[in-house]
């Protein structure tokens, strides 16, 4: 597989295959995301990674959008993205270390140097190009992010829920990036994760604000805990509180290990405030990590 590049899975069905349709979709979002205030005392040059969501556009493009738009301000050379690895056919963290991956807005390249160090980081990293062929949570990002950073290279991760070692695996991407960025590479980290899943809408909203607090804190341990403890107390119609909690893990594990702190929420939603079925929702947040 190696060197070849990687067709679209899922255009057409998470976001328009058609290459106008998507193009004034994706202007659209990015216009309004870039209207939107940002924060008081969020400084884009400080930023180290973001949270973004991975649903179809047409429900979660406009919060993914507030989080594109801020990388767009940082010009980050590479993006090292983290995504759930949904049919765990990985063991740990699948490294994609093929050609680049196809969009109807064109090519998205890899940078091959980063990727392949990365899987060579041990036991947990892997070179795995099957685990990203069928995935969407990384491929929804890609008509975002070209409009944002359109010079920047990608390294995509695919962070399988049976990888068992988080903090470990994020520990040594840390240190790994940290060393990289130190010796003046722009390199920025990307979690893609939705929130909730399908309760109604203010249970959702109310879920959400929960797993934000430790999210926000970089505290995977506690945010891992209030996740099952949310699936135990059988919340309405709640089946996971982070479907991507595997990739956001390893992303706190790494970022804490580059020197980041906090989180900043950039914004948050539930599909229902796009249009969707208020009684069975999923969340959406955007977030900065400086």
């Amino acid at each position: 597989m190696s060197g070849e590049s990687r067709a679209p899975a899922v255009a057409g069905s998470f976001y328009p295959a058609d290459p106008a349709r998507l193009r004034a979709m994706v202007e659209e979002l990015m216009t309004a995301a870039r209207r939107t205030p940002k924060p008081a005392k969020l400084v884009p040059s400080a930023v180290l990674g973001l949270l973004v969501p991975h649903a179809g556009l047409v429900y979660s493009g406009a919060v993914a959008a507030l989080s594109w738009a801020l990388a767009g301000e940082m010009g980050p050379a590479t993006i090292v993205l983290a995504g759930t690895d949904h049919q765990a056919s990985a063991r740990g963290v699948g490294v994609w270390t093929g050609g680049p991956w196809r969009t109807p807005l064109g090519e998205v390249p890899i940078d091959n140097d980063l990727a392949t160090r990365i899987a060579a980081l041990g036991p947990f990293f892997a070179a795995d190009t099957d685990a990203h062929l069928t995935e969407h949570s990384l491929e929804v990002q890609l008509p975002l992010l070209s409009a944002a950073c359109p010079a920047a290279r990608i390294v995509p991760l695919a962070v399988s829920p049976r990888l068992g070692a988080h903090a470990q695996a994020g520990l040594l991407l840390g240190r790994l990036l940290a060393r990289r960025r130190a010796a003046g590479e722009r390199i920025l980290l990307v979690a893609s994760s939705d929130m909730a899943h399908y309760p109604p809408a203010r249970v959702c909203e109310v879920a959400d604000a929960e797993l934000l607090e430790p999210l926000l804190r970089l505290n995977a341990d506690a945010l891992n805990g209030l996740d099952a403890k949310l699936r135990r107390d059988k919340l309405p119609g709640l089946v996971c509180g982070l479907c991507g909690i595997d990739p956001v893990r390893v992303t706190l594990a790494a970022l804490a290990e580059m020197g980041a702190v906090r989180g900043i929420l950039l914004g948050a939603a539930t599909s229902a405030d796009a249009g969707g079925d208020p009684r069975r929702t999923v969340g959406y947040a955007a977030a900065a990590f400086v």
